[in-house]
């Protein structure tokens, strides 16, 4: 019996993010299982006049983004794409528990100091809310000699 068959995957279309689908992918193809994976549109400001067409926008983008990864990413395995509205953190772990997730595959993004704690960390609070392993994939660091 396969231990993830059901791997939810967070994407917020940055070059980390595609690690963690390609890993996810990995886990899927030897497991036999199914990738799910996730974009969370983050609210716009409610006090811009323009904030409805914004979130359409992003929303109109955010899917166009999710098939391009899909189709070059996750072919040849099962697949399903999920666009979500809301925190990132708490629609992850909320997407996690509702399709009773084996494992989240997710990046993380190193912030440090006033920028950690003014953003938050979205992995941190989904590894510490998960109810299934949360698998971390660092962002690669450029050093410079």
């Amino acid at each position: 019996m396969a231990l993830f068959q059901k791997i939810l995957c967070p994407v917020d279309f940055d070059a980390n993010s595609l690690k963690a689908v390609r890993l996810a992918r990995r886990i899927a193809q030897r497991e036999e299982g199914t990738v799910y994976l996730l974009h969370v549109v983050t609210p716009t400001d409610p006090l811009v006049i323009s904030a409805p067409l914004i979130e359409q926008r992003n929303e109109t983008d955010s899917r166009a983004l999710l098939k391009k990864i899909v189709d070059t990413e996750l072919g040849g395995i099962q697949h399903e794409a999920l666009l979500r509205h809301g925190s990132p953190a708490d629609e992850t772990v909320g997407a996690a528990n509702e399709l009773k997730a084996d494992l989240v595959v997710m990046a993380t993004h190193a912030r440090h100091g006033v920028s950690h704690l003014v953003l938050g960390s979205v992995t941190e609070k989904v590894v510490r809310e998960s109810s299934c392993p949360v698998l971390t994939v660092r962002m690669e660091q450029n050093h410079t000699a």
